[in-house]
């Protein structure tokens, strides 16, 4: 199953006013944002729990891993919702 990195800013980034992004992976976050723009850096993701659909909280972002379900896979996921 893959997996989805969803960042949600709690403040402004000059030059866009979109709040909710959605990454493949950790690493791609970072290749849109700054540790600034996130209140984490790299590394700090990568070791906080983000895991098992972990949620960590900073005083920019909220930022989820949650499990990307799509169709055509066969998977019956109504036992998890």
């Amino acid at each position: 199953m893959a997996k989805v990195i969803h960042v949600h800013l709690t403040r402004p980034i000059e030059g866009t006013r979109r709040k909710d992004w959605y990454f493949s992976s950790i690493k791609a976050v970072f290749s849109v944002f700054t540790a600034e723009h996130v209140g984490a850096t790299y590394n700090y993701l990568r070791h906080a729990g983000l895991s098992g659909n972990g949620t960590i909280v900073t005083k920019r972002a909220i930022i989820k891993q949650s499990t990307l379900i799509s169709g055509g896979s066969g998977t019956d996921y109504k036992d998890g919702i």
